[in-house]
C-alpha cells in the first residue's frame, strides 16, 4: 500500500479536486513541483498551467488547468488556492483560441484604451490552455 496525502484544489467559484492521492505535480513560479506524502513544508505562488493528480489506487492522473494561485504543502495535505481552476475535460479550445486572438489585438492595438496587464494576463492563461490541450490530446494517442 503506497503512502499517501489529502489534495483540495479550489477555486473561488468552486472545490475543483479533492481527494486522496499519492503524488501531485504543480506548476510553480520557478518551475514544476512534485509532491509525495511527507514532502517538505512550502507555500509558493504558482504560474497559469496544469496541475497533474495520482488518486489512491490508479494509474491514470488526473488533469486540472489553474490560471494561477497559491500552493501549500504540508507533510500530508496539498491545499491549492486557484484563481480559477477547471478540470482538463472542461477546456474548451475554441474559447481558448478566441482568448488568445482578443488579447493579441489588444495588445497590438495601443491607442486603445485597455489595461495592458489584464490582456497580457488573459493572453498568458489562453497560451497555457492551449498548451494543456495540445499535451492531452499527444497522451491519449
Amino acid at each position: 500500500m503506497a503512502m499517501t496525502m489529502h489534495v483540495d484544489i479550489v477555486s473561488a467559484e468552486q472545490e475543483i479536486y479533492s481527494g486522496t492521492v499519492e503524488e501531485v505535480y504543480a506548476p510553480g513560479e520557478m518551475g514544476e513541483i512534485g509532491i509525495f506524502p511527507r514532502h517538505s513544508q512550502l507555500v509558493t505562488r504558482l504560474r497559469a498551467g496544469e496541475v497533474r493528480v495520482k488518486p489512491e489506487g490508479k494509474s491514470e492522473m488526473e488533469h486540472i488547468f489553474v490560471s494561477g494561485g497559491i500552493l501549500e504543502i504540508q507533510p500530508h495535505v496539498v491545499t491549492i488556492l486557484a484563481d480559477t481552476g477547471m478540470r482538463a475535460d472542461d477546456l474548451d479550445e475554441a474559447k481558448a483560441l478566441e482568448a488568445k486572438k482578443h488579447a493579441e489585438e489588444a495588445l497590438k492595438d495601443q491607442r486603445s484604451d485597455i489595461d495592458y496587464a489584464k490582456a497580457k494576463a488573459e493572453l498568458i492563461e489562453a497560451a497555457a490552455q492551449l498548451r494543456m490541450i495540445e499535451k492531452i490530446r499527444k497522451r491519449r494517442r
